[in-house]
């Protein structure tokens, strides 16, 4: 228990490094001034005999110390802040994590393969087929235009509506006989093209529609 030891006073204050050697971890106490070695605590393993936590806090442990010669006796020791503590725990805990993943390892690479290996390979006599770039659909063929402007062909069904007559003085056009309104691609306005005037005209120029045109010809 930590409350049973000089915590007012302690024998040595210094700074602690941890430190590591293969799967052997060291809790080395150096001078804060100088760095020189106080003590040193070999671990083999965490928790353990080497580094052990007191019942009343969690900023204490004790160490198990040895020098070169292998003697070795037990300290008590502690953190002014938790948050230290804290960590010395973890870093303690990774590290023999770490060594612990690295003995798993090995075993599994000493331990012989015994599950059944799955084989992709052909088989005498056995043949595959690869169909590659064949699509199913054709495209479908289109009319070759010769240049120049022309006039898509009408949809099936549809027809054209023949040219509207020479001799046509009316503003609105009447479809052909038997057409249809939609088989009509192309509706110019008549008023605007019908520009032919009558062979005969009898009327006057303000009933005739065409009178202007045909005495400018004239």
């Amino acid at each position: 228990m930590a409350a049973d030891w000089k915590l007012d006073a302690p024998d040595w204050t210094g700074r602690m490094r941890l430190t590591a050697r293969g799967k052997v971890a060291y809790v080395k106490l150096e001078d804060k001034a100088s760095g020189e070695l106080f003590a040193q605590a070999p671990v083999d393993e965490f928790p353990g005999i080497a580094v052990e936590t007191v019942s009343d806090s969690s900023r204490y442990f004790v160490l198990r110390i040895q020098d070169d010669n292998g003697r070795s006796a037990f300290i008590g020791i502690g953190f002014g802040d938790r948050g230290d503590a804290f960590d010395f725990n973890v870093s303690l805990q990774d590290h023999f994590k770490w060594v612990k993943q690295e003995d798993e390892l090995k075993k599994q690479a000493q331990a012989p393969d015994l599950t059944p290996k799955l084989d992709l390979g052909f088989k005498e006599g056995q043949t595959i087929t690869l169909n590659i770039g064949q699509s199913k659909k054709k495209d479908r063929s289109r009319p070759q235009s010769s240049g120049g402007f022309g006039l898509l062909p009408p949809p099936p069904g549809g027809k054209l509506a023949p040219p509207p007559p020479a001799r046509s003085t009316n503003h609105n056009t009447q479809p052909p006989a038997g057409g249809s309104d939609t088989g009509v691609l192309l509706d110019f306005d008549s008023s605007n093209f019908n520009s032919a005037a009558p062979s005969n005209p009898t009327t006057t120029a303000g009933s005739d529609l065409w009178g202007d045109f045909d005495s400018v010809s004239k």
